[in-house]
């Protein structure tokens, strides 16, 4: 292509966003890396991967809010190229909540994340993939959908929806070299779980290893790469075998 493929990466300041981030400009994608908060932390990321001969930005922007979306995705394809690969990895606070608890906006929070994100962000992309007949969408789901975890109806029910979200647009988006994949990962400890007691999950990991956050972004490398331009409408989890049925 003679045009710059550009990814852009949300929630990309810090944990999986940030190495996911670094691995499509290790392969070659310019990439927007977006952040709602921690600016020094998403600029360190763009240093990295400029330090490392990549192309990237930092775009503050809350991926929840229409306009912002809208802007975001315009600036990103003026500075850097069109957006041909949207990776949505921003997500928010999941507090546990168990059924007497649960309220209705406690659902809305979670579907805001994971349903109306991606569907602003694929929608703003979208003129353009249509245009140069190219285009990877890769979400980040969760394997706590497989797990039935006490505590995580909000959290879980957005998660399978967004899911589902995959399988459709997979069939809408095909007919114009759209791709569009789900990663689901395991407990992948990042910074935020120093000093957790990762002991009770690890008894149930078949591999007999927790995953690390090269582990999910080797597999969306390979999801936003030609060599996956048959590969669509897939939900493809990384966690060691830890959800076997």
């Amino acid at each position: 292509m003679s045009f710059t493929r550009t990814a852009l990466v949300t929630g990309a300041s810090r944990g999986l966003g940030a190495v996911i981030a670094r691995r499509l400009a290790a392969d070659g994608w310019a990439v927007a890396v977006n952040y709602v908060s921690g600016a020094e932390r998403a600029e360190r990321v763009v240093d990295e991967i400029r330090a490392a001969g990549g192309v990237a930005s930092g775009y503050a922007a809350d991926v929840t809010d229409e306009d912002a979306v809208t802007e975001l995705v315009a600036r990103v394809g003026a500075e850097l190229g069109p957006v041909l690969a949207v990776v949505a990895n921003a997500t928010g606070p999941q507090p546990e909540a168990f059924v007497e608890q649960l309220t209705w906006p406690a659902y809305l929070d979670q579907l805001r994340f994971f349903v109306k994100s991606p569907t602003l962000l694929t929608q703003a992309a979208l003129p353009a993939m249509k245009r140069h007949r190219f285009g990877r969408v890769v979400l980040i789901g969760s394997d706590m959908v497989d797990r039935a975890k006490p505590g995580s109806s909000a959290y879980a029910a957005a998660k399978a929806a967004e899911a589902e979200l995959v399988k459709i647009w997979a069939r809408e988006l095909g007919p114009h070299g759209v791709t569009v994949n789900l990663v689901a990962p395991g407990w992948i400890p990042v910074e935020r779980h120093v000093g957790a007691d990762t002991a009770a999950y690890l008894a149930e990991v078949p591999l007999g290893r927790m995953g690390t956050p090269d582990d999910v972004a080797a597999l969306v490398g390979y999801l936003a790469s030609d060599a996956a331009g048959f590969v669509t409408a897939q939900r493809i989890s990384v966690n060691g075998g830890h959800t076997i049925g």
